[in-house]
Order: C-alpha cells, then sequence, then structure tokens
C-alpha cells in the first residue's frame, strides 16, 4: 500500500503542492485575477418598483356639495421623487395632470375600499374626493402606501409633534361630519322616494 500523498484524480498524476512563499504568493495573485474578471450581473431594475412608480388606474370624482360620483376617465398614477419629497400625480390618457398629492396638498385623508382608493381632500368649500380605481389588490396596496408617503409631514411631526395631532385630527373631524351629512342626505332621498312609491299605490 502506497502512503505517499494521494491524487485526487486517479487517472493523472497531479504536481506537487508547492511549499515555498513565492508559490503560496502566486496562487493568491492567480485567484484574485480570476476573481476580478468574473462577469457581474447587470443591475436591473425591479418590475415591483417600476409598477409602484406608475399604475394604471380608473378615476372618479366627487366634488364638494355632490352625492353622486363623476366618472373622469383612465389614467396613470406615478411617484415622482423630487430631492428629498415625494408626490403623486395623476395624469389622464393625454398627459394632462388631474390631481396631485404631496406634502403641499396633505389637507386629505385616504382609505382603502376593495380595489379603491378613496382620497378625501378638505378644500375651502368644502370636501373633495377622488377615487382611484386600481387593476387588482397589490396596485391598490402600492397606491396607498405612495399616497400616504408622499403627503407625511415628517417635518412638522418632528418640530411640533402636537399641532401634527391637531391638524391631523380637525382634517378627520371635517371628513366625517361630510360623509355624515351625505348620509343624511342620502337617507331623506329614500325616505322621500318611499313616501312618493306609497302615495302612487294607494
Amino acid at each position: 500500500m502506497d502512503t505517499g500523498a494521494m491524487d485526487l484524480d486517479t487517472g493523472a498524476n497531479q504536481p506537487p503542492l508547492q511549499t515555498n512563499a513565492d508559490g503560496f504568493q502566486d496562487s493568491i495573485e492567480g485567484l484574485s485575477y480570476n476573481l476580478s474578471n468574473v462577469e457581474q450581473p447587470e443591475a436591473t431594475t425591479q418590475p415591483a418598483r417600476e409598477m409602484y412608480r406608475q399604475l394604471p388606474v380608473r378615476v372618479h370624482v366627487r366634488k364638494p356639495g355632490r352625492d353622486s360620483w363623476m366618472y373622469v376617465g383612465r389614467a396613470t398614477v406615478s411617484h415622482e421623487v423630487i430631492g428629498q419629497t415625494s408626490r403623486v400625480v395623476v395624469r389622464s390618457a393625454t398627459d394632462k395632470v388631474l390631481v396631485t398629492f404631496g406634502e403641499q396638498h396633505s389637507d386629505l385623508q385616504a382609505e382603502r375600499r376593495g380595489n379603491f382608493v378613496v382620497v378625501a381632500c378638505v378644500e375651502p368649500d368644502g370636501v373633495l374626493s377622488w377615487s382611484l380605481n386600481a387593476v387588482n389588490i397589490a396596485d391598490t396596496l402600492r397606491l396607498l402606501a405612495s399616497i400616504e408617503l408622499a403627503c407625511y409631514r415628517s417635518k412638522q411631526l418632528f418640530s411640533d409633534p402636537m399641532r401634527y395631532t391637531n391638524v391631523r385630527r380637525k382634517i378627520e373631524r371635517v371628513i366625517r361630519d361630510d360623509r355624515r351629512k351625505r348620509h343624511k342626505r342620502k337617507r331623506e332621498e329614500e325616505t322621500m322616494i318611499s313616501a312618493f312609491a306609497q302615495q302612487k299605490i294607494t
């Protein structure tokens, strides 16, 4: 039995290992050269990020004092980053800007209802609501997150948290009162229709 160095490849004799310092240095340099010449994969954009920045939606709007929605048309929602701030822009099929949501236009409240994101904006003459109908639930969640991120008043939150909280509560109260008034008008209208129908029957 041969007690010498065993070859890993039994089909051919391997050269003896170099034990001197020069041979070890040559091996290190060769390994570094091979690693440096390995082809690196090209950086690719994440498809989820592209979908997050540009989403197809169908847009409805409800003007202040109105109870019904009006269909605007198909549009595209893009998440644009400008410096350290961001904004969400809704553009029509003809590239016309329908509405912009950002930190400067943050007197609003965004809610998810199924595949819809309803954005209620507090205006001087009332509450203006936008309904953005996304393709699926995933796009709806991305859309809701982008609007909340763009309209998040981070500077005011850290500088004056009490004022930030009071402003948010005021916005929520105005939107809640507007919703209550709309529901009341709807109930009154349904009551009148029901009473009129009964009079016609009798």
